[in-house]
């Protein structure tokens, strides 16, 4: 190879290795585009002369590759970027499949509140859930949170019902240490506990008088003081409330503070009783069936057309959660791999049965109930057998219902 000096040919340059027909060399084109070296050759020419034409065709070919190769690079990029919409598409429908994993039915009234679900999860309103005990409501609530912007945040719960008037205060707001014989420490509100998340109050209807107010400041405000205390707490919560009872009639009554439920009224979801979806009852009794042969570890078949049949002509005062109950004693009473229901629903009175059952209260049937089942344990209340766990109340829950509606054991 003959040594050249490209200083005075060749001031500014690039350097292109490429392959010809004669072999590889390597050249420096001038900026100008006027010279080229050829380091095989050692000698300089015109570059846009006809002294060596594989030259233009070799740049061309180059060219023409690195343009193929930017285009299929802004191709796949294009792709990788669908991809992702898509994948973040899918992961919030199974999101929102999780969510509604557990609400089970095909009929235009459960629908209808599953889309009202979907509207407003992804905002920050006030949602006032309300239907009959064992209608499902804390499902509900609980795919409101899962589909919202808060799903990464606590979902705390607090029920209205089970806590006496005198604990309730402190255990929304929280209480500084001395406030009251037996605070020994200070101790954080489930407001404080659910910043920034989801606060679920069931049974909004029975909190008391005196704190709905404070409920109504904090609800507007976003401020509250600990018992006790005096220093302002700032939290950012969404509230969700549910109840079985008829806040307009406790409105009315003055049981209820009127502007706390025009508060609390900002979204209401109404979740209708079984009886008045009972085309859905198969659907949820194969559903429960499967749940509990599979929680058991029992290989049982679904219940056949009869079962079905009987399942379907009840009227359900109890809603899901009482069919949900006898499914799981059946499942426990099956044997053989054949679903049985047995007579476990067999002195069930027909939906529609006659005036006089429609006639009465809630708290009637509820109380009727509650009664039917705690004599059925041997009026035993909590434990693997008790009322509590066959009604899917907490114990708490019961004793404060059974105390609200004078449930007690005659001697």
């Amino acid at each position: 190879m003959t040594s050249v000096r490209t200083s005075h040919l060749l001031p500014t340059y690039a350097r292109v290795d490429l392959a010809f027909e004669r072999g590889e060399g390597a050249w420096l084109i001038a900026t100008d585009g006027e010279r080229y070296l050829d380091f095989t050759s050692g000698v300089a020419v015109n570059a846009l002369g006809h002294a060596h034409p594989h030259l233009l065709a070799a740049i061309a070919e180059q060219v023409a590759l690195a343009i193929e190769n930017l285009l299929a690079y802004e191709q796949i990029a294009a792709l990788k970027a669908r991809l992702e919409e898509e994948n973040l598409y899918l992961q919030e429908e199974a999101r929102a499949e999780k969510a509604f994993g557990d609400v089970v039915g095909e009929t235009p009234a459960i629908l209808g509140v599953l889309a009202d679900v979907r509207k407003v999860a992804k905002t920050d309103s006030t949602v006032l859930v309300t239907g009959e005990t064992g209608t499902g409501k804390e499902l509900v609530v609980r795919a409101i949170h899962g589909l919202s912007a808060r799903k990464d945040k606590l979902l705390v719960k607090v029920n209205c019902a089970a806590l006496p008037a005198g604990v309730i205060e402190s255990e929304l707001f929280g209480h500084e240490k001395g406030a009251f014989t037996g605070a020994l420490t200070r101790r954080a509100g489930r407001f404080e506990l659910a910043n920034r998340g989801t606060l679920f109050l069931d049974e909004i209807g029975d909190l008391p008088l005196e704190l709905q107010a404070k409920l109504l400041r904090v609800l507007q405000d976003g401020e509250f003081e600990r018992v006790g205390g005096t220093q302002t707490m700032k939290v950012d919560v969404r509230l969700i409330a549910a109840t079985n009872r008829d806040l307009q009639q406790a409105v009315r009554e003055e049981r209820f503070r009127a502007d706390l439920f025009y508060r609390l009224n900002v979204f209401p979801i109404v979740i209708p009783p079984l009886r008045k979806r009972l085309q859905d009852v198969p659907r949820l009794a194969r559903h429960f069936a499967m749940l509990y042969s599979a929680k058991m570890g029992k290989h049982i078949g679904p219940p056949g057309p009869d079962v079905l049949d009987r399942l379907s002509t009840y009227s359900w005062p109890g809603n899901v959660r009482e069919l949900q109950n006898v499914i799981e004693r059946a499942v426990i009473l099956s044997s053989k791999g054949r679903f049985e229901l047995g007579e476990i629903a067999a002195a069930a009175p027909a939906a529609g049965g006659g005036g006089k059952q429609a006639a009465r209260s809630l708290e009637d049937v509820e109380r009727e109930h509650i009664v039917a089942v705690l004599e059925g344990t041997g009026w035993r209340v909590s434990g693997d057998r008790g009322a509590a766990k066959i009604l899917g109340l907490k114990r708490t829950t019961l004793e404060a219902r059974m105390k609200k509606l004078a449930i007690a054991r005659r001697a």
